[in-house]
């Protein structure tokens, strides 16, 4: 009888479940052979931390046992992780290699990936949740990260079927999306392949900058017209958000306090207009500012890294489009974000704020602009380090706006829109 698993179409874990199988297969055979090596320190400390803490001791064997019995039995073909000590040694796996490229089934987010099933689960909930855990998980990843900024990384740099520079992945990452070649897309600083074509690390490759001219602003002159701040894809429009809502149910409302963590600046946005898009892993990640203006406020919030919306659960083999979009609503309010509020010059725009969400390994969020700074429509806002995510508009009631989504519908079938060209209008 042919087994119902669930699994992410929300465009930064993996959507095919045959592809997810055998990279789980792998990552977990190569796991069981490391078996006698010592955890990595960060990894050790999670599991200090679960095994000397009743509670969260609790709540990671919950988590395993929580997973519907329909999946525990699922057959031998169909793997998934049995407990905590797997996971970690899983974990240990991944925060020793870079990712390879693979068309078909790159997992963007790999220890998304080992937690899919846990995570999904009341108990794993709690557990990714925790401020202690996710103390640790950010240990880990930024163990992970440095790992992924140091020359060690360039390995998958290369021209084999699963390197970043074989001639498929670069056809995925530049003539697919953008219609030219890589070389003729983004900065490379050598053209000499055996060199990384001068790229120093993984990160320094993911963080790959556009050549000038190559995306130019959109009505650089033009204060009414607002500049799409990432190359994204539209999810969601939202108008009248609310100041306070309950965030987790199944419609998904916005809630401006979860938004921005209780910002007493919240409330100027109450009843206002929300944008949402989301990136691939295969998108640009810097981002750039929608308008001319000054930033008042930038900074980082804490937030969880694998918490999962509980009303997604474990749905069929092809969640519905509003279960995924519901997902990275949810993730706007629990994810670790970087804010930026900005005063706009055009007085019919005024305060503004533009908030990127981190998702799962993708909580890399760095500010590269600072309090005060007076900065031009399409200028450089910071960037995201790794993976897939998504990002936020926020404008004032009092900001009439027309968008313009490029003969677009918003959600997760829609592609990724120009970064720097219009995507609204102030009336």
């Amino acid at each position: 009888m042919a087994v119902d698993i669930p699994y992410n179409v929300d465009k930064w874990r993996p959507s095919d479940q045959k592809a997810y199988n055998a990279w789980l297969s792998k990552v977990l055979d190569e796991a069981k052979a490391e078996e006698n090596q010592k955890l990595l320190p960060p990894v050790q400390a999670l599991k200090e931390l679960i095994e000397n803490d009743h509670y969260i001791w609790n709540l990671a064997q919950m988590m395993f046992d929580e997973i519907p019995k329909r999946l525990v039995d699922a057959p031998a073909g169909l793997p998934q992780v049995r407990d905590y000590h797997q996971m970690l040694l899983m974990i240990n796996r991944v925060i020793q290699r870079a990712p390879e490229y693979n068309e078909t089934s790159f997992v963007g987010t790999p220890m998304a990936a080992i937690f899919n099933y846990p995570m999904g689960t009341r108990a794993g909930y709690a557990f990714f949740m925790n401020d202690k855990v996710n103390a640790k998980l950010r240990d880990i990843l930024n163990y992970w990260g440095r790992y992924l900024k140091s020359e060690a990384s360039t390995y998958v740099l290369n021209t084999s079927s699963e390197g970043w520079l074989s001639k498929e992945a670069l056809t995925r990452m530049a003539e697919k999306a953008y219609g030219d070649s890589f070389q003729d897309t983004f900065v490379c600083r050598s053209n000499d392949f055996e060199k990384h074509l001068g790229f120093t690390s993984w990160d320094d490759y993911f963080t790959r900058e556009f050549k000038p001219g190559v995306r130019p602003v959109e009505n650089p002159d033009d204060p009414d017209s607002i500049a799409c701040s990432c190359e994204s894809a539209p999810l969601k429009i939202a108008h009248n958000v609310p100041l306070q809502a309950k965030f987790w149910i199944k419609s998904q409302p916005y809630s401006l306090l979860d938004l921005l963590q209780g910002d007493p600046w919240a409330d100027k946005f109450a009843g206002g207009t929300l944008y949402q898009a989301f990136l691939s892993v295969f998108s640009y990640h810097r981002w750039n500012s929608p308008v001319d203006g000054t930033i008042v406020k930038a900074y980082n919030l804490p937030g969880s890294y694998y918490a999962e919306d509980l009303y997604k659960g474990y749905g069929s083999v092809t969640p519905d489009d509003s279960q995924a979009t519901a997902s990275q609503e949810f993730l706007t309010s629990t994810s670790t974000r970087a804010v930026f509020f900005i005063k706009a010059d055009n007085p019919k725009i005024g305060l503004m704020c533009f908030v990127a969400v981190g998702m799962s390994e993708v909580s890399s969020d760095e500010i590269t602009v600072k309090v005060g700074q007076h900065v031009k429509k399409g200028d450089q806002l910071g960037m995201f380090h790794y993976g897939g995510s998504t990002h936020v508009m926020l404008f004032r009631p009092e900001t009439q706006l027309e968008f313009n989504l490029h003969g677009q519908t918003p959600g997760l079938g829609s592609s990724d829109i120009k970064v720097r060209s219009e995507i609204a209008r102030v009336k």
